[in-house]
């Protein structure tokens, strides 16, 4: 008997009872309806807002879920120099190489979502991944299929658990082949659920030596923003992953077992989806508080740090703002810093918080 879901004949026609997805499908355009008429209402620069806050949170949750972590304020600018959207964001760390790569991925994903899928781009992506040919300290092939065996196992060394075992190597041109020629054809009559059974089924064949997890999540984004019919993103696919991560491990599992439970995995990826969206509906909410905020205050005078600062602790800013972290932050003097704080209390914006002394930190009014 078969124990991976390669191992059947015909495992690439993923067959499924339509009639399962219905309730879910009903939900999640439900949802999706509901988000759009909300954006709808909005003006561009609450929508970009969005926009910048869905892509960058798929750059750096994306990474999170392989244990890879990345400065989303690097990463925050990053996307908005390359979608040209103004921010008053401030990066107190530069982009580096991996950082700039893993975003021209998502990017190439979701803004060319209508450019033809092929080896060639797929070997772009994994170069723009690795731009060192190194996984770490460990030297990878890069820009081409994998030439190894290919397990996922997990467990200590003399207990290790072997999750899945991918196609030999010497299969991988051919299911590759076979798998971007569904891509791009017309098979299945929903195209979320097209977007499900792609990252199940690249994440079947594992193709490359590394990144696999990040490549099948910007497919799978490239065919949401196809059915989307729109290259600006509002919702993050990755950060719903992330959030669910050992659901969204055991039932990749589960569906890459030999009975090729394809149903189970559909149902759940739409309602992973649909919840991906809901989040989406909360940070819409947030973006529509920030620019009835700073539309209160366009009459009033603010310097570029004070404006960054604020957008921060609007955002959801981490622990207490001290004068040291506004410094930081704005990288600028301490007494500049004290300066700007005391304006925007002046101004009725900022306030002392309880504690005093060394512990002084400040506050939104």
């Amino acid at each position: 008997m078969s124990k991976y879901i390669h191992e059947r004949a015909g495992w690439t026609e993923m067959k499924y009872d339509a009639s399962v997805l219905l309730n879910p499908l009903i939900q999640f355009y439900h949802v999706y309806g509901r988000l759009h008429g909300k954006l709808d209402a909005l003006g561009f620069d609450v929508q970009n807002d969005l926009v910048l806050s869905a892509v960058s949170d798929e750059v750096v949750d994306s990474s999170e879920i392989e244990g890879e972590t990345l400065n989303r304020s690097s990463v925050r600018s990053s996307v908005a120099k390359r979608l040209g959207i103004e921010t008053a964001g401030i990066s107190d760390t530069p982009a580096n190489h991996y950082t700039d790569g893993v975003v021209e991925m998502v990017l190439n994903a979701t803004q060319q979502y209508s450019e033809k899928i092929t080896d060639e781009r797929l070997f772009g992506w994994h170069a723009a991944l690795f731009p060192t040919g190194r996984s770490g300290i460990r030297s990878i092939t890069v820009g081409s299929y994998r030439s190894n065996e290919m397990s996922i196992v997990s467990g200590a060394i003399g207990r290790e658990r072997v999750h899945y075992t991918a196609p030999e190597p010497d299969r991988v041109p051919d299911e590759m082949k076979r798998f971007l020629e569904w891509l791009e054809g017309e098979e299945e009559s929903d195209p979320y659920v097209k977007a499900g059974i792609a990252h199940l089924w690249f994440e079947s064949i594992h193709p490359f030596d590394d990144g696999n997890g990040r490549i099948g999540r910007a497919i799978a984004d490239l065919l949401l923003a196809r059915a989307d019919g729109s290259s600006k993103r509002y919702y993050s696919l990755s950060s719903q992953f992330l959030k669910e991560r050992t659901a969204y491990y055991n039932e990749l599992e589960t569906a890459q077992g030999y009975d090729g439970q394809i149903e189970r995995w559909i149902v759940w990826f739409i309602g992973c989806l649909t919840r991906a969206v809901e989040a989406s509906e909360v940070k819409l909410e947030k973006a529509k508080h920030k620019a009835v905020f700073f539309e209160h205050l366009r009459s009033t005078s603010l310097n570029k740090r004070q404006v960054s600062v604020l957008n921060r602790l609007i955002d959801g800013f981490e622990g207490k703002l001290t004068t040291a972290k506004w410094a930081k932050l704005c990288k600028c003097s301490h007494d500049t810093a004290l300066r700007d704080i005391y304006d925007l209390i002046g101004k009725g914006i900022l306030k002392r918080s309880a504690e005093g002394g060394r512990s002084t930190s400040y506050e939104m009014c």
